[in-house]
């Protein structure tokens, strides 16, 4: 079996690989919707940078059977970085479950050609991901640490959800799906012409409830809303994302947005009307229960973040692996990454204990 490499460095080359690059992504079973070519052409359009674009793939004749989207940065250190950015949860590479440890041979070899004097860092890799099998495949330096934390629940209906609750609790949660019901809360699942404008409202009920408080700067920006509407309304079509408008006396009052993938569903994004929470609606319960309709296997995942309200669900915590894959002449940059994060790390700590000590009143 010979494989073949090519680098892929320009954005229309990246565009026409869609075909393929589904059919390969459909074969990889620890894939998350955030390694989809709708969801990382999309991104690369709106956040990526001419000139940086590292696409690697791997062929078997006409076949696709192994893809690594990266993208070349240079700051703090010379490094390949997966595509996605800090809008995406996880970050991974792609590999034909069906080809075995040689497709894995091979992306790890032309990885390592093509990282030249850079530093391999793949950020937010999730426990059992296919570029673990590389790291644990690369014959050069490398080291393992932390990342973001997740929290998960397993892939059930809601019904055994609040199953797994402490009796009390289980009774206030039934309770606040009654009151919902009550209220006549609809749910209607939005179809693929209907995206753009569902993403829209979303964004703008995004930016109502968060108003006067703290919210992620980047949800609010332009880019931002083009990049999700034109990476969901594909995924829509194929099976990768719902969108779910919820309505209340003919008003839309809540849109959620849930990605999709073999062993994986999770809720992205949301916006809410501050109405609902004015009639006395649980939002985080009324999401979680349209999330569980999507679910037939696998994990629900909360997705990153460690917010109090999540853990009323009895999560189990997950957490995120980054991955630095170094040459034995590019050790140097292994090194000060590793040192780097060691240091903030320990800033982090010196921070904390000095605002515990009253540090931060003055």
């Amino acid at each position: 079996m010979t494989y073949t490499t090519r680098l892929v460095t320009d954005e229309a080359a990246f565009a026409r690989l869609a075909p393929d690059w589904d059919r390969l992504y459909r074969r990889c079973a620890s894939a998350t919707p955030f390694q989809s070519h709708a969801w990382l052409h999309s991104w690369w359009s709106f956040y990526g940078r001419p000139g940086r674009l590292r696409l690697l793939v791997v062929r078997d004749g006409g076949d696709l059977v192994a893809a690594a989207p990266l993208m070349r940065v240079r700051r703090p250190v010379p490094a390949l970085v997966p595509l996605g950015g800090a809008i995406s949860d996880y970050g991974d590479v792609l590999l034909d479950d069906g080809r075995g440890e040689a497709a894995v041979a091979a992306l790890s070899d032309a990885l390592a050609v093509c990282a030249g004097t850079a530093l391999i860092d793949l950020r937010e890799v999730r426990p059992g991901s296919a570029a673990e099998r590389v790291y644990e495949r690369w014959r050069g330096p490398r080291h393992r640490m932390d990342d973001s934390l997740c929290l998960e629940l397993p892939g059930v209906p809601m019904d055994e959800l609040v199953a797994r609750l402490p009796s009390a609790k289980a009774q206030r949660v039934r309770a606040k799906l009654r009151k919902l019901s009550a209220l006549g809360v609809e749910r209607h699942p939005v179809g693929p012409e209907e995206v753009d404008k569902a993403l829209r409202r979303l964004l703008e009920l995004h930016r109502l409830q968060w108003e006067g408080r703290k919210v992620t700067a980047e949800h609010l920006r332009p880019r931002f809303a083009r990049h999700l509407v034109r990476a969901v309304e594909p995924m829509v079509r194929a099976g990768d994302a719902v969108v779910t408008e919820f309505r209340l006396d003919d008003d839309v009052v809540a849109v959620d947005l849930t990605l999709l993938s073999r062993r994986l569903t999770g809720g992205y994004l949301y916006g809410a009307h501050p109405c609902l929470r004015q009639r006395k609606a649980d939002v985080a319960v009324m999401l979680l229960d349209a999330c569980t309709e999507h679910v037939s296997s696998g994990t629900l995942s909360l997705l990153r973040g460690d917010e109090p309200y999540k853990h009323h669900w009895r999560p189990v915590p997950v957490v995120n692996r980054r991955l630095l894959l170094a040459r034995p002449h590019t050790a140097p940059l292994l090194a000060a990454a590793v040192g780097a994060v060691a240091a903030r790390h320990r800033g982090g700590q010196l921070l904390r204990k000095w605002r515990e000590r009253g540090g931060g009143g003055a």
